[in-house]
């Protein structure tokens, strides 16, 4: 996110107008050079006869033929079109929403026509002229047109509007429990409240699907265009409300797998001849039950200890993995968790050291372990460095830590085996004497440069010295210019930013941390960073080991104590103590006719079906994409299985597997019926970002809007009533592909406002790839919450209004969040009551904007306001640090950035424009 930094308001800069829309942007032809391949346009010449209206035709049929030739015709034109008018559609009542205002749009934009909505607008970004292919309507006449009759401003009311979705689906679907067991059945939106029951298929919190029906055959899926992909969370928590899978224990013999395809045993095998043999629903093989494991079969066919099993009627279980599925055959060690420090002089002086060593303290106590009431077995070590590499040697027999220095990091080795990894309980008194004395060791450093590569090396060697898998967490400051391998040098060069070498800054400058990222995934040494930057540290190369291992990075651009302690003491807490396990390795089985092609996040892929992650943690996500490659049946429908097998944290080899059944479609109307636009945007969004490593941003973001185009024409043209072209109709279902796809277009990555670092763009890259689905929501669509409607008697939050400027009220005070910030925007003309009640000042003059924290005031406002930042806090994986800005002050520029509905300082196009936009492409795809 566009952090500001902390120790004041950054320099807002002169807006660099970036045109969201130039003339001859669009690409429907042919792909330009590295641009993601483009599949063809998906409907033909779209001819009168197509549009099948009984009786007289009516006044707009020359839309589809020669374009206006007149003003006159135009504005007549425009007199006779209906507004938002709604026609029924083959689909059932309710299924398409048919929008008609942005015909008028259009027209007026080309026109240019003065007056039009009350109020001159200036020119709007990038619509600078006609599209390619698309007829010239000519250049506006040179005699100034009068302006047509209607005076009024589009209503932003009329265009689709998340929050109203968001309502709706909480109402519809947040009091019922959502039961897995239908086959093909969308779950409730990531923004609604809903409990699970396990009946056979995983549960969302672990899966999301972009369509729950999928199309019978590839040419299907061609024409629509419509992702098939599936989001995965394989260790996501759970509520109390839901009971995490169970364990299942075959003993010495291990899980029942089909021989053929080694599909785990799950819900969708069939039982024959008795219950003696199994078919496989993925790839119809039929295997022998072990006789341990055999079962007599009911009269429908099915084991009479069916709800008995997990493993046959739930869709995620557990399986104990026996010695055959460990590393060289071999029952691994519990891991170790290392602590690598950086101690020069940026690290000493901005105060981390001191903050990280005096919470290291009590944080030891709460190491990850599998019974709360057992002391964790996870061992730690410590390490601290600049220039060269400080091991401590913190055996529980000494007396005093001993600290043994390696100075040749060309050539990185653990000088000590005994007394490096220890058990915290043993080790208490020396871990602490230690701890205590290292920020005194280095209070007066004037060390200044830091080496990385071999500070990874050293964990990595010590995980392989201790035979064991475990977890490295570096604390580090700067660039690491000093000599030593994977010494990096600046490269920043904002002259690059939109041109074809853009990708350049997103690509590591060396290849030395991708070879020792692979030699990290294979001791099974997960990295997570935690950054403490004042200037350019190259967060594309020092994150390829962190984003190859599993890992995480965090980052704390200019951090202060006093303002930053909060938010990284948190962040450490959570990454310390989350559940995770290690050394694991993920693999998708699809049955017959799909298979899994593409994966996106934080892993390492040595072939082309294995994710190996040295490290998985309950925020982690995998995306996995899936193609065709035979036609599939409607009644036997599609099925996915995720299979990760990983050490728990006390050491222990498991199984953990989810399965997935959805329906198949051979009617594109079935498939428009069923899809997740969120999962959708969240899979646009990882396959766009990972894009800007090959191609230029340009096409990338040309590829996003033409598919998106694709897929609505597509819906227009094979499942809509046939209608006006004039009318822009969506599916029910994602009929907020175009707000929500504006966002990810608008997005720092894909288009940087001036202000925003090369790092902070690489940093965002990096956290979009493991996001799940209700991150990626807010990430890219704010939440936005009205605070002078908050009831203090409700246990409720207001509605959340829309992320636009105009829906804020000069009287009133606004929560924002998006995952990564917290801003409580304050109206110039706020009650004074409400002021006093949340800030213990009537004066809005007297508001500190420095302020991190709200005051603990005695007054039930304050009080519930406090507990909601705190649920908020509590529902994102990342602590979010508080923002206050007042209305008309200079940080106000930061807080505008994330109302995405509105045009951006940018050059983003508001949301109604670029529903325009994305009308203008359908109808071109369309003729």
């Amino acid at each position: 996110m566009r952090g500001p930094p902390t120790s004041g308001a950054p320099p807002v800069s002169g807006a660099q107008s970036y045109s969201q829309f130039g003339q001859g942007e669009t690409q429907n032809g042919p792909p330009p050079m590295g641009a993601p391949p483009q599949r063809p346009p998906v409907s033909q010449t779209y001819t009168p006869g197509a549009v099948n209206l009984s009786g007289p035709q009516p006044p707009f049929s020359q839309q589809f033929g020669a374009p206006p030739v007149s003003m006159q015709q135009m504005t007549n034109q425009m007199a006779s079109m209906q507004v938002g008018s709604t026609a029924p559609s083959p689909a059932g009542p309710g299924y398409g929403k048919y929008l008609c205002f942005c015909e008028l749009i259009c027209l007026l934009y080309i026109f240019s026509l003065p007056g039009a909505f009350g109020q001159v607008r200036g020119p709007q970004p990038g619509y600078t002229g006609p599209y390619p292919g698309q007829p010239n309507y000519g250049a506006p006449p040179a005699a100034p047109a009068p302006a047509p009759p209607a005076t009024k401003r589009l209503d932003p009311d009329s265009v689709p509007s998340p929050i109203q979705v968001i309502e709706d689906d909480k109402a519809n679907k947040g009091s019922e429990p959502f039961t897995t067991g239908v086959r093909g059945q969308a779950p409730p939106l990531v923004t609604t409240k809903f409990q699970v029951k396990d009946q056979g298929n995983a549960s969302p919190r672990y899966i999301r699907c972009t369509a729950y029906n999928m199309p019978c055959n590839s040419d299907m899926a061609k024409q629509s265009q419509v992702p098939l992909a599936a989001v995965i969370k394989p260790l996501a928590p759970l509520p109390p409300d839901e009971t995490p899978p169970y364990l299942v224990d075959h003993g010495e013999s291990g899980p029942i797998r089909c021989n053929r395809c080694k599909a785990y045993m799950c819900p969708y095998m069939q039982f024959i001849e008795g219950g003696r043999r199994f078919q496989c629903g993925f790839c119809s093989c039929v295997t022998e039950v072990p006789p341990h494991y055999f079962q007599h079969l009911d009269h429908t066919g099915k084991r009479v200890d069916c709800y008995d099993r997990p493993e046959l009627s739930m869709g995620s279980y557990e399986f104990m993995a026996t010695v055959d599925y460990c590393k060289n055959n071999k029952i691994p060690q519990p891991p170790a968790f290392i602590f690598l420090i950086d101690v020069s002089y940026n690290a000493v002086k901005n105060g981390m050291v001191g903050i990280v060593c005096q919470e290291l303290k009590t944080l030891l106590d709460y190491l990850p372990r599998e019974n709360p009431d057992v002391e964790s077995n996870i061992r730690v070590g410590f390490v601290t460095y600049n220039k060269v590499l400080h091991f401590y040697n913190v055996k529980a027999s000494l007396a005093q830590p001993q600290m043994m220095v390696v100075s040749d990091v060309a050539d990185m080795f653990v000088p000590l085996l005994d007394g490096f990894l220890v058990n915290v309980s043993e080790s208490r008194v020396v871990i602490e004497s230690l701890l205590d004395q290292i920020p005194e060791m280095f209070a007066d450093t004037r060390e200044t440069e830091t080496v990385f590569g071999p500070v990874i090396q050293a964990g990595l060697e010590a995980l392989k010295a201790a035979d064991c898998a475990g977890k490295l967490f570096v604390f580090h400051s700067s660039l690491p210019i000093a000599e030593a391998p994977g010494k990096l040098k600046n490269r920043e060069d904002k002259k690059l930013v939109g041109t074809d070498k853009e990708k350049s800054l997103f690509q590591p400058q060396v290849s030395f941390y991708n070879t020792l990222a692979k030699e990290c995934v294979v001791q099974g040494c997960c990295v997570d960073l935690f950054l403490f930057p004042n200037q350019y540290v190259d967060v594309a190369t020092l994150g390829v080991v962190p984003t190859s291992t599993g890992g995480s990075i965090y980052k704390y651009t200019y951090f202060q104590a006093s303002s930053d302690q909060e938010r990284f003491l948190n962040d450490l807490r959570r990454d310390v103590q989350k559940p995770m396990g290690f050394d694991a390795v993920m693999r998708v089985r699809t049955s017959t006719g799909i298979r899994a092609t593409d994966f996106f996040g934080s892993f390492y892929m040595s072939n082309t079906t294995d994710v190996e992650l040295a490290g998985l943690d309950c925020d982690k996500t995998v995306t996995v994409e899936f193609r065709h490659d035979d036609k599939l049946s409607e009644e036997t429908g599609a099925l996915m299985q995720c299979a990760v097998l990983y050490t728990s944290c006390s050491g222990q080899r498991r199984l953990r597997i989810h399965n997935m059944a959805v329906n198949c479609c051979s009617q594109l109307a079935d498939l428009y019926r069923n899809c997740e636009t969120d999962t959708v945007i969240n899979f646009f969004a990882k396959y766009a970002y990972r894009s800007v490593l090959s191609s230029p941003i340009k096409n990338v973001r040309d590829s996003l809007v033409n598919q998106c185009a694709q897929i609505l024409a597509c819906y227009r043209k094979n499942c809509a009533s046939p209608s006006s072209a004039g009318q822009l109709i969506l599916p029910e279902c994602m009929k907020l592909l175009p707000v929500y796809l504006n966002c990810v277009l608008k997005s720092d990555v894909l288009q940087p406002g001036a202000d925003i670092s090369l790092d902070d763009r690489a940093y965002l890259r990096q956290l979009v790839s493991t996001m799940d689905v209700s991150e990626s929501h807010v990430f890219f669509y704010p939440r936005l919450l009205p605070l002078q409607k908050l009831d203090v008697e409700s246990i409720s939050v207001p509605v959340a209004v829309r992320d636009s400027e105009e829906r804020l009220s000069r009287g009133g005070v606004y929560l924002l969040e998006n995952g990564l910030n917290i801003f409580l925007w304050v109206g110039v003309n706020a009650q004074q009551e409400l002021l006093q009640n949340i800030f213990g000042t009537p004066a809005f003059g007297q508001i500190d904007p420095n302020m991190t924290s709200l005051p603990a005031l005695d007054n039930p406002f304050s009080k519930r306001l406090r507990e909601i930042i705190e649920s908020v806090r509590a529902q994102r994986s990342r602590y979010m640090k508080l923002m206050v800005v007042k209305q008309e002050d200079k940080l106000e520029l930061i807080f505008k950035h994330f109302l995405v509905e509105d045009k951006s300082n940018n050059g983003g196009a508001s949301y109604v424009d670029f529903l325009c936009h994305m009308h203008k492409e359908i109808r071109q795809l369309l003729s």
